[in-house]
């Protein structure tokens, strides 16, 4: 049930209907006509631009277009009781009480689908995808987070979701990686000195990789480091999934896929790739300038393949090999992008670290190359972290070598902090985290005042004896809402809208950010009552208005609606 639908559709066949009463001629604007909730200073539930629109095509006053128009719906459209013209022509409404009940009762029939959309879209949304040379940092849980918010919310309105994560098992880094278990299996067996070399690990989780290496492999021979690279590669990166997932899992996160770089070079996809963008002549053979604002030391003047990204919109053509003629890292990453294409998603979406934002143009180009145009890749860069403990800066943690793990993050606060503190902010600003800001138990906290939220609503039902499942509805005839449940039912009334915006705009920050307005209207509204008895809920252990009971749950569904996306926990007592 989304009101604003609901009556947009209302008020555009009022229009038509009354085209001539109206002497409008041009109605290619009534697609721009939207309907929204006013400022609360207004104090009406709906305004709409509807007259302004319309009256600039029609060379109309939009004033005198809007007292007509305000005339026409009063007549034509019976939940509308009040109607007045604001500004340079918006119309604020108000509905009637009984149009209120009538909505809020078509909410509390549908109840967990209330602000769910039916869409039935294939998305792939790819998140984390951190190197596999380590456990997993607190840079990492923000996208974690978000990614997997995002898909809870894409499949909120019905669609096909594979939360996806590439392992980036390829390359010089794993080389790197490899060689830190190694010296390290060496000096435990051995006790060799482990020699930090430039490019090594130097974490302690790589002595406990190497440690359950040993500890499941008795016969391992590492004598010398070529010979048994290949063994100890599976091993170690297997050893090191096993951390990530086991951090994900902790953050409520479990990936649909795991797609890897290796298996992408075995498949030879990379010249397959290539091969497709040739036949499509958006490969050519030529020589590049070296990149600007790079080290180009070892960039030589020597001809490559380049795909000429600029012709969708990047700002110069990039190269497809090194200097050595083996591919990039880009083309190895437009390859993986390929399969996915072949895959047949609709939407692709990758959510990427603070480091990547210049990677974004090269990469959506290829995947525009790649489709013929039919499919946009949609990137969101997820900007830093800063953790604060006691007002400083949270130090690097002697376990991660250089960075703070996602571990350490876990055993200072909860899972359902971390994820809802996370989205706390939009991810394109650097989050501030504060430790004793998440613990504390006020107004201040605003996971915890959610789920406090929740928590009272339950307590009156234990208190009346209520099960959540029974259907309580309100009263058309007999239903009075006062001041501040006006004020709830218009944010209830919202609830669809929020839906809608996040997922447009890939923003679920939205999400935490409109439970926590809501939570606050009840926990204002309840405190009232502790104040003045004619907004007292419960008097002498019983409901003063049924009506109110209808309009808890109503408080309730969309409170767990949201929370449900976000994962995070709701407690039934606190």
């Amino acid at each position: 049930m989304n009101i604003f639908e609901y009556y947009l559709k209302k008020i555009n066949k009022n229009i038509l209907e009354n085209k001539d009463i109206l002497k409008l001629e041009d109605f290619e604007s009534l697609n721009n006509v939207n309907l929204e909730i006013p400022p609360q200073q207004y104090n009406f539930d709906l305004s709409t631009n509807v007259a302004l629109v319309l009256s600039k095509d029609n060379k109309i006053n939009p004033m005198d277009l809007g007292t007509k128009i305000k005339r026409l719906f009063l007549k034509n459209i019976d939940h509308f009781e009040k109607i007045e013209i604001a500004g340079p022509g918006f119309l604020n409404i108000k509905l009637s009480k009984e149009s209120m009940a009538f909505l809020i009762n078509k909410i509390l029939n549908i109840k967990d689908l209330y602000g769910s959309k039916k869409s039935n879209e294939k998305y792939n949304v790819e998140f984390v995808s951190a190197n596999p040379t380590g456990p997993m940092h607190v840079g990492h849980c923000r996208g974690a987070v978000f990614g997997d918010v995002l898909s809870n919310l894409l499949s909120f309105n019905g669609n096909k979701v594979i939360k996806e994560y590439y392992i980036n098992d390829y390359g010089n880094q794993i080389k790197n990686f490899v060689e830190s278990v190694y010296l390290r299996i060496r000096e435990i067996k051995y006790n060799e000195k482990f020699v930090l070399k430039e490019n090594l690990y130097p974490g302690e989780y790589i002595k406990e990789i190497a440690e359950k290496i040993i500890k499941n492999n008795k016969n391992i021979k590492v004598d010398n480091f070529e010979d048994c690279f290949q063994e100890l590669k599976e091993l170690s990166l297997a050893r090191s999934m096993e951390l990530i997932k086991e951090d994900l899992k902790k953050l409520g996160i479990i990936h649909n896929n795991f797609f890897s770089e290796s298996e992408l070079i075995k498949k030879d996809l990379v010249n397959k790739s290539v091969k497709l963008l040739q036949k499509k002549n958006f490969v050519k053979e030529g020589i590049l300038e070296p990149p600007k604002g790079e080290p180009n030391k070892n960039w030589k003047k020597v001809k490559r393949l380049i795909f000429k990204s600029t012709e969708f919109g990047d700002d110069t053509d990039r190269a497809l090999q090194k200097n050595d003629g083996s591919w990039t890292y880009f083309a190895n990453d437009l390859a993986y992008h390929s399969d996915k294409i072949d895959r047949k998603f609709d939407k692709l979406i990758n959510i990427l670290g603070a480091d990547h934002t210049g990677y974004i143009k090269r990469i959506s180009s290829a995947v525009l190359a790649l489709s013929d145009r039919k499919i946009k890749l949609n990137c969101k860069v997820c900007q830093l972290v800063k953790l604060y403990k006691n007002g400083k800066p949270f130090k690097m943690s002697k376990r991660a070598g250089d960075f703070i793990s996602a571990q350490d993050l876990l055993k200072e606060v909860n899972k359902d902090s971390i994820r809802f503190m996370m989205l706390n902010r939009s991810n394109d600003v650097e989050l501030d985290f504060d430790f004793e800001k998440v613990k504390e138990k006020t107004k201040e906290n605003p996971v915890y005042y959610v789920q406090y939220a929740y928590a009272r609503i339950n307590s009156i039902r234990r208190l009346l004896k209520i099960d959540p499942k029974d259907k309580i509805l309100v009263n058309p005839e007999t239903f009075s809402p006062n001041e501040f449940e006006e004020k709830i039912i218009r944010k209830i009334f919202e609830w669809p809208k929020i839906i809608e915006s996040s997922i447009n705009k890939l923003e679920p920050h939205k999400i935490p950010f409109y439970l926590y307005e809501l939570s606050t209207l009840f926990h204002s509204y309840w405190s009232k009552g502790n104040e003045d008895n004619k907004y007292r809920i419960i008097e002498n252990g019983r409901i003063k208005k049924v009506d109110t009971l209808a309009f808890i749950n109503l408080i309730a569904i969309v409170i767990k609606n949201g929370m449900d996306i976000l994962g995070v926990s709701l407690p039934e007592k606190m």
